[in-house]
């Protein structure tokens, strides 16, 4: 792959901006859509792999994938086990490395979180966190590199931001219009909301989805998103039962980042992921 000066330009720009920690910040306000209610059928199961393309602007900058991987074994109980990993692609790596890993393990029945992880490398920041929940004593305790901070109080159903994105799967978007529920980083614990704006199709890696954008409020979103007058995120998600991301869009005053749906192993045997109102109507 050639880099010519204006994609130079490019890198540098996304590079400034991840070194203010837009990236993955953006990514976990828009994971962490807590949810208020439960609904049928089960949006998701062990085995189902997402995949995304980052772009900054218009430039492939790396992939982003999303994992149920097989339930674990947690103090004598059967967990779900969520993994997030983002990467940068080898011709940016020169330029700013990503190599992240993030693991939630939440409750079978998917009321709270009970482990959260966290291993990030960007550029020459590095983080091993650990976010432990202790719900006999309603506490969370965030430690990084084994260096632990006091435990803050957390309320009853809290979701680290990776399980509630899972967490809010579960709801029929047509009838929970605003969203809200408990999310928790370790350090603090807030109630995140996410409102439905419109039901829309939208065209992804060459394919029509039929979608519902999605917002999450900005109350309580910090660092380059406290600084961007009229920053904003947005997620498009599957109308149907499984309600997936199909595209997510946040942008601030140094650009806007990307992230779209370009496989989904579960799709093969789930049946397509959602049809437009054209497919529905029987439309070419």
């Amino acid at each position: 792959m050639i880099i010519n000066r204006g994609d130079q330009r490019c890198i540098s720009a996304w590079r400034r901006a991840l070194k203010r920690s837009l990236l993955l910040p953006a990514l976990w306000v828009l994971l962490a859509g807590p949810a208020a209610g439960r609904a049928a059928p089960v949006a998701f199961e062990p085995g189902e792999r997402l995949t995304y393309v980052l772009k900054w602007e218009m430039l492939p900058v790396g992939e982003a994938v999303l994992e149920v991987l097989p339930m674990k074994w947690i103090g004598g109980e059967a967990v779900f086990h969520f993994v997030l990993t983002a990467t940068s692609y080898p011709v940016i790596d020169p330029f700013f490395k990503v190599r992240d890993r993030v693991e939630a393990f939440a409750d079978s029945g998917m009321t709270r979180s009970l482990l959260f992880k966290k291993d990030q490398h960007e550029g020459r920041t590095r983080r091993m966190v650990v976010v432990s929940f202790d719900w006999d004593r309603r506490e969370a305790r965030f430690a990084n590199f084994d260096k632990q901070r006091e435990p803050i109080a957390v309320a009853d159903g809290t979701f680290d931001p990776l399980a509630a994105f899972y967490f809010s799967r579960l709801f029929d978007l047509q009838t929970h219009r605003l969203i809200e529920r408990p999310v928790t980083d370790g350090k603090r614990c807030v109630t995140g909301k996410l409102r439905v704006i419109k039901r829309e199709d939208i065209t992804a890696n060459s394919r029509v989805y039929d979608t519902f954008l999605v917002m999450p409020e900005m109350t309580h979103i910090r660092g380059v998103f406290e600084k961007s007058r009229g920053a904003d995120i947005k997620l498009w998600v599957s109308a149907d039962h499984r309600r997936i991301p199909i595209r997510i869009e946040s942008r601030v005053a140094l650009g806007r980042f990307v992230g779209e749906l370009v496989s989904d192993s579960a799709a093969a045997t789930a049946g397509a992921v959602s049809l437009s109102k054209r497919q529905r109507a029987g439309l070419p």
